[in-house]
């Protein structure tokens, strides 16, 4: 007789370690359910170090309160974001003062983070309450229909389990392949490259470094202090640019250091020695329709991928973590989701996606509203809104019919709002152009 494979067998079975994957986890042991979290090897650089304003509160509920993650130098404070352009005109932009006082009460401070660290705190958060870490990768999975009866692994292993969560990732996400989920597609595929310098001053604050030419699709760089000293520095463009320059014969270095020599800010650091090990990935914004089953739930970016220039990618991580492993302990008992509550769940995170997502490329990446309005007053008018709708969300904390569907038509009138302002523009410069007045016709504010 060959030699069985291993089964193991659970409450939950979680698939992917990631951020969404290892919050998830923690939420569900400290509830007193038996956990297995599934992470492969190799995983991708983690890449998300500038949080938004929402971002503690989901941390402190897991046992991370921001001072001590500043104390302990896996975070810096994060007061203000910065767009700096390369003609030297710059906007930053801080929550009002009066958000912090009654009856809002909201806290103006958020956080940068040193991502391997805060991954490694949260996977000892989640150990110690006894989550069981196995290194692995889903390769199968076995189900009566829609209902998930159990996963297989790479290395021959079975685990089975009332409840999953599929927080595998961007690249692979196990579910919505599994059950073929429609996919919604944002912008082009981008490219992203970073890598880490040492600084001899502290940098206050995330600062976002553009360029924007008239034409053209948004490229920009990033500078984010994850800890006193040590400061991430990121270039993000589009896969099609990308490839006309590596056919040029231009290596990923060639172009990362050819994009921070346009802004004089970075000429110390290129000039202080070699660079260090580039990390480079490839991604496009997406989010999935239907992201639950009778006993699955799928978070994080195997759900929805947000663009990172919206600093929205870890709260949506947190957010999905937390809102999947509610649902669970709320019907363990039953043993199943009732299809109400999975529409809701599938809804918002629908919603929010495309909120985010659609409002970037529309407002800020096409060259439309920029031109029209100026790339600064673009950022203005894309940020307040999106600030608002998610200190709106972590305050409301919507998960009834009535509130998510209040929620939803808000944030569909502002998407609705955004789309009618790009497509003005876009026939604006069209117009225009025809007109033979060419160019930008807008001022840069």
């Amino acid at each position: 007789m060959p030699p069985q494979a291993p089964t193991s067998a659970c409450d939950v079975v979680v698939i992917g370690g990631g951020l969404a994957g290892r919050a998830a986890s923690l939420h569900l042991a400290k509830a007193g359910l038996s956990v297995i979290c599934l992470e492969p090897e190799a995983t991708r650089p983690p890449v998300g170090e500038s949080l938004d304003w929402s971002a503690p509160d989901l941390l402190k509920a897991l046992g991370l309160p921001m001072e001590q993650l500043v104390r302990d130098r896996i975070a810096t404070w994060k007061r203000h974001v910065t767009l700096q352009l390369r003609d030297g005109c710059s906007e930053q932009y801080v929550p009002s003062d009066w958000l912090a006082r009654a009856p809002f009460r909201v806290e103006l401070r958020t956080l940068h983070v040193d991502r391997s660290r805060l991954d490694e705190e949260l996977s000892n958060l989640a150990i110690a309450k006894g989550v069981k870490l196995v290194r692995d990768k889903v390769v199968g999975v076995e189900r009566e229909k829609n209902r998930i009866l159990s996963v297989k692994t790479v290395d021959g292993s079975t685990f089975s389990a009332r409840w999953f969560i599929d927080s595998s990732g961007l690249a692979a996400p196990v579910l919505a392949r599994e059950f073929k989920l429609p996919a919604i597609e944002f912008g082009p595929p981008k490219v992203a490259v970073w890598t880490y310098f040492r600084v001899k001053e502290a940098v206050e604050g995330t600062t976002l470094y553009v360029d924007p030419a008239p034409s053209e699709y948004l490229e920009w760089v990033w500078e984010i202090p994850i800890s006193p000293d040590t400061v991430s520095v990121g270039y993000v463009t589009t896969g099609a640019a990308t490839k006309v320059k590596r056919e040029q014969g231009l290596s990923v270095e060639d172009i990362f250091q050819q994009q921070l020599k346009k802004f004089a800010h970075f000429e110390p650091l290129l000039d202080s020695g070699p660079l260090s090990a580039l990390n480079v990935t490839s991604f496009r914004c997406r989010t999935y329709v239907g992201v639950a089953g009778p006993n699955w739930l799928i978070a994080g970016e195997a759900a929805s991928m947000v663009d990172p220039i919206t600093a929205n990618g870890v709260t949506a991580a947190l957010r999905h973590a937390e809102e999947a492993a509610s649902l669970i302990l709320k019907f363990r008992n039953r043993g199943e989701l009732p299809a109400l509550a999975r529409t809701l769940y599938s809804s918002r995170i629908l919603q929010f996606a495309k909120f985010f997502n659609s409002g970037i490329e529309e407002i800020v990446y096409e060259p439309s509203v920029r031109n029209r309005i100026g790339a600064r007053r673009a950022g203005t008018v894309y940020t307040s809104p999106a600030w608002t709708m998610n200190l709106v969300y972590a305050r409301l904390k919507p998960r009834g019919v009535v509130s998510t569907f209040l929620f939803n038509s808000v944030i569909g009138f502002l998407r609705f709002s955004a789309w009618a302002f790009y497509q003005f523009c876009r026939l604006f410069r069209e117009t225009s152009s025809t007109s033979g007045s060419g160019g930008a016709v807008g001022v840069q504010v």
